[in-house]
């Protein structure tokens, strides 16, 4: 037997130009067969994607577009800034956040405090309290239209029932939505009636977590209910708390169906008139799609501020 030689030695190592290939070919393979396996999961996905490119990245992409062009006669030319500086020079533009930022106050005064002491009293009932989530959710189920309906009724100044209720007390009728001094605040009651539903039950979700161990405890000292809310509840549930505030702060800034429905959107002398419906009265009443966009862009980056506020401490809730 000959013993082996160096040459046939170099014969069996694998050359290095064709290793690469081979590797390419089953890394190649290695990714269709994933694929296969999760043919369906990618199909989904794909599926998402699309819808949320379509329905969500491109609006903003034309959004952007829109505000720096201007159209007339049919076309459509480059504006630079002169949308921008359209916007801000419109006294209705000041007017609008002015407007806004007071809904935002009012609707957090109400629509934050108001569902948490809701949802602190329903966690102290032990017997029914599934009827009464029910009957606390059931005005997010009704349209808004058939809301706003009937708070048109409430709010009427003839018949409606708050004027009723008024008169009970022997106290003047009020003017709810034709009255620029109550029109925002009856559109912020009406929003605050609509939309408390889920946030009461996000908060009464926080409070069933709380370990009983800690109201025991506090009951040990003497603590009423009073206090326990106070030492007990809002430290357990101060994170959630600060997102829903965030949360109603992006939502409320956007409000539109309330005041639209309720006031046919500008109210008494402008005093309900919102970003979101100047934006429409922009776009839809004097054709302007230029300003319209860029006050658009205006009420994004505004926005985009909060989200990010609200993304960082969401990522804190998680760690």
């Amino acid at each position: 037997m000959s013993a082996p030689t160096l040459s046939s030695h170099k014969a069996t190592r694998p050359r290095p130009g064709h290793s690469g290939p081979a590797r390419r070919d089953s890394a190649r393979e290695e990714f269709l067969r994933a694929v296969r396996r999760n043919i369906s999961a990618h199909g989904f996905l794909i599926g998402a994607v699309l819808c949320f490119s379509f329905f969500s990245w491109y609006p903003m992409v034309r959004e952007f577009i829109l505000a720096f062009q201007k159209t007339e006669d049919g076309k459509t030319t480059w504006a630079g800034w002169s949308n921008l500086t359209y916007v801000f020079n419109d006294p209705a533009f000041w007017q609008a956040w002015r407007n806004t930022v007071l809904f935002t106050v009012l609707a957090l005064l109400l629509g934050f405090v108001v569902p948490f002491v809701v949802a602190v009293v329903l966690n102290e009932f032990r017997h029914g309290q599934g009827y009464l989530r029910l009957l606390v959710y059931l005005p997010v189920m009704l349209p808004p239209v058939a809301s706003v309906l009937l708070f048109k009724y409430f709010y009427d100044p003839g018949y409606g029932l708050f004027n009723r209720i008024l008169e009970i007390f022997h106290l003047p009728a009020q003017q709810w939505l034709q009255d620029t001094d109550t029109a925002m605040l009856s559109v912020v009651i009406a929003a605050t009636w609509m939309n408390m539903g889920g946030a009461t039950l996000i908060y009464l979700a926080a409070l069933q977590g709380i370990p009983g161990e800690l109201y025991e405890a506090a009951e040990l000292d003497g603590a009423g209910l009073l206090r326990k809310v106070w030492h007990v509840t809002i430290p357990q549930t101060r994170l959630i708390l600060s997102l829903l505030l965030l949360m109603q702060v992006i939502a409320t800034m956007q409000v539109f169906t309330e005041p639209f429905l309720l006031t046919n959107g500008a109210g008494p002398e402008g005093s309900t008139t919102t970003v979101v419906y100047l934006i429409y009265q922009y776009a839809f009443n004097f054709n302007n799609y230029g300003s319209a966009a860029a006050l658009g862009l205006v009420l994004l980056v505004v926005l985009a501020g909060f989200s990010a506020v609200y993304v960082r401490l969401s990522r804190s809730s998680e760690d």
